[in-house]
């Protein structure tokens, strides 16, 4: 079983853990220096054991907030999946029809005709200023 020797609150301590786990090993230790690094700002030197029982406080205290809110974001995800489930089972909606006005074909008749005789104006008017 490896000995780690880790440091929190500027004491080094020997800890065992078991082989591969070293690293999780360092990870809490460096989560619970910061904790004590912020007791020793605020308070200052105290004697080890409070030290440790207050930093592993400040971290139980972070944890149970990080676990309300997981609990709720999980709430609300599973929320959502019933939310999903409720609108997968109901029947797609009836097609709705919808209606798109078309132009009358005499007013398509008249607009080419209008268009027609733009042209020929604007033919003419070339014509004579051309001359």
């Amino acid at each position: 079983m490896p000995e780690v020797e880790v440091k929190i609150g500027g004491r080094s301590f020997e800890v065992a853990c078991q082989e591969g786990e070293e690293h999780f090993l360092q990870t809490a230790a460096g989560m619970l220096n910061t904790e004590a690094d912020a007791l020793t700002k605020m308070v200052g030197r105290m004697p080890e054991s409070r030290m440790l029982l207050m930093a592993g406080l400040m971290l139980a205290d972070k944890t149970a907030g990080l676990e309300d809110k997981v609990r709720e974001a999980e709430a609300k995800a599973a929320q959502a999946q019933a939310d999903l489930e409720t609108f997968k089972s109901q029947p797609a909606p009836e097609p709705q029809r919808v209606e798109v006005p078309v132009v009358p074909q005499a007013v398509t008749d008249a607009m080419a005709e209008l268009a027609a005789r733009a042209e020929a104006v604007a033919a003419s008017i070339e014509e004579k200023t051309e001359t």
